[in-house]
């Protein structure tokens, strides 16, 4: 794993702008930082100032949702078809984000990865708080991350705009003398997922819950991309509830849920897909069984929920 606490020049992901990028690619446009042409028919395109053109890229690329290559000593960027253009493209299945279930699996790209280390993805992947100080947070990140990473991860300050840009992305901003939401701040479809409280003077919570919010087609997908990760032999059939739960990069981890909020999805997730998933809780032995239907078929529960409805 790799430090990357920069990239997006501070700007939380905002609505629309995921959309803007897959567009702008599918358009024939490109992101660039050397060719001045490209650089200013993408802020043309894009109708925002440059800064903003490299975090647009930025979160794109940290989403999953486009991806760069090299080609004749050039890099173009692409969008990639099992995330960008399948929500995002011409037939995407929600371009604007307008389901609940979009920005949970929005929020589980984001995070569902090994590669690069940022704010974002060491707090929910390696932090184990649920009430914490801003400055603490930092603190705690810095030196975990010298521990996770094998680049150089750079100074304090560098993770603390890093920090705050997590901050602002998911958490909706509270004003400390009316206790009114400060809609300035409400940008990011990110905060709407509520899994961030800002509780006013650099104090914020963030509890283990049950998340009965959390579409239950989005958490297969993502215990069945887990499992994928995990259990590299396509032989093993089974996972354990712990790892569900605690593992970086796990369901339980990136979407914040209690042990019991984990143990209700996975009755929920038995009962949709009539066992497919299963699992087991008996004298001290917790196991989710995975069949090969399940395993070989990870995206169609994601059109299950598209299915739903006529967005």
């Amino acid at each position: 794993m790799k430090a990357k606490f920069t990239g997006h020049d501070t700007f939380p992901l905002r609505y629309g702008w995921l959309f803007k990028a897959v567009n702008h690619l599918n358009s024939n446009g490109n992101f660039s930082s050397s060719d001045e042409e490209s650089i200013r028919h993408s802020i043309v395109e894009l109708g925002v100032g440059k800064n903003m053109v490299k975090a647009i890229q930025y979160w794109a690329e940290s989403s999953g949702i486009i991806k760069s290559e090299r080609e004749n000593n050039k890099t173009l960027h692409k969008v990639t078809k099992g995330k960008g253009q399948y929500l995002f493209g011409n037939d995407g299945k929600d371009p604007y984000l307008e389901l609940s279930g979009s920005i949970w699996l929005l929020h589980f790209w984001l995070n569902f990865n090994d590669e690069h280390l940022t704010a974002y993805r060491y707090f929910f992947n390696y932090s184990n708080v649920q009430h914490f100080e801003k400055s603490k947070l930092i603190d705690d990140c810095y030196e975990d991350a010298k521990r996770l990473v094998k680049s150089e991860v750079g100074n304090v300050t560098t993770i603390k705009k890093d920090m705050d840009c997590f901050l602002n992305m998911y958490s909706k901003k509270v004003k400390t003398t009316t206790k009114k939401i400060d809609e300035d701040h409400f940008t990011s479809p990110l905060a709407e997922l509520n899994l961030v409280q800002d509780n006013g003077r650099s104090f914020y919570v963030s509890n283990l819950t049950e998340r009965p919010e959390l579409p239950i087609d989005v958490f297969i997908y993502a215990l069945l991309e887990f499992f994928k990760v995990e259990t590299v032999d396509s032989n093993v059939s089974t996972i354990d509830f712990d790892s569900l739960l605690t593992k970086p990069c796990s369901p339980g981890r990136i979407f914040r849920l209690s042990e019991s909020g984990l143990g209700q999805k996975l009755d929920e997730a038995q009962e949709h897909t009539n066992k497919n998933i299963s699992w087991v809780d008996s004298l001290g032995l917790r196991q989710v069984n995975v069949s090969d239907s399940a395993k070989n078929n990870i995206i169609n529960y994601l059109n299950d929920y598209y299915g739903k409805y006529n967005v």
